[in-house]
């Protein structure tokens, strides 16, 4: 938590507003998608408070097989569906920024690593509809409360595959390319590393990814350094929660810390 702490307050001091940006396809993103707010957005999101509400009233208690770093708060791996939902899911800030950048690129085909209870899979849902999303999760309980909410909500493109990573990725990288994958699986630097050297196979000019937690430890941080520095990405932006990383040939290479 301390390394975290330091971590934010180095990156509040590097980072800017899109008045430090020259860059017109970041200042673009930053001040039509990051900073933009709308009713429709508004409205998406009223959507998913309703699916996380029913998360936060669900009394069960499920076994939790974890395949990452495990848990900063939970002891045990006997844990109440709506406490995972209220400390584990995707915060309020965070989903409605997720909205905001899939409801912006409209990516046809989304591979999310970590479905959890699917907070994270419903707001790629609510960004783009008409979107395909695989979702990737290794353990079967949360992936069954997951998938239950999904039939609830009545979400019928959602491709849910329960698994370890080390299974499922290849098999589903092999038989699919997509538009946008979010990393939320797995939070140590070796697994990290080793799913984004997987998915830079399929990769295409206007593809983007989304890293969850690039500052949750110092293995994490050391991750996202050489993500972001590898050759192939063009465009990097750390938003200190998420690092979001560009393949577009005809971008100068270039990093951004934004505020947002």
């Amino acid at each position: 938590m301390l390394d975290q702490i330091k971590s934010y307050f180095k990156f509040i001091k590097r980072s800017t507003n899109q008045h430090g940006i020259h860059s017109p396809f970041v200042y673009n993103l930053t001040t039509k998608c990051f900073y933009q707010n709308n009713k429709d957005i508004h409205l998406k999101l009223n959507d998913f408070n309703s699916y996380k509400k029913d998360l936060l009233s669900n009394k069960q208690t499920i076994e939790v097989t974890d395949f990452g770093a495990g848990s900063r708060v939970f002891k045990s791996n006997r844990r109440k569906v709506k406490d995972i939902a209220k400390t584990a899911g995707i915060s309020i800030k965070e989903a409605k920024l997720l909205i905001k950048i899939v409801d912006y690129f409209k990516p046809k085909t989304i591979l999310e690593l970590g479905t959890s209870l699917g907070l994270g899979t419903y707001c790629l849902h609510l960004g783009y509809p008409e979107a395909k999303i695989i979702t990737l999760e290794g353990c079967p309980e949360t992936s069954r409360i997951a998938r239950e909410l999904f039939d609830k909500y009545t979400v019928d493109h959602i491709q849910l595959i329960t698994g370890d990573f080390k299974k499922t990725l290849p098999k589903v990288l092999e038989q699919n390319k997509f538009d946008m994958i979010y990393f939320d699986g797995n939070h140590q630097k070796d697994a990290t590393l080793n799913y984004f050297n997987l998915a830079l196979k399929i990769i295409h000019n206007e593809s983007f990814f989304i890293f969850d937690d690039i500052h949750w430890s110092n293995g994490m941080e050391a991750a996202w350094n050489i993500i972001k520095d590898h050759p192939k990405v063009s465009v990097s932006i750390d938003l200190f929660f998420w690092g979001i990383v560009f393949f577009r040939k005809e971008q100068p290479k270039q990093h951004f810390n934004i505020r947002v």
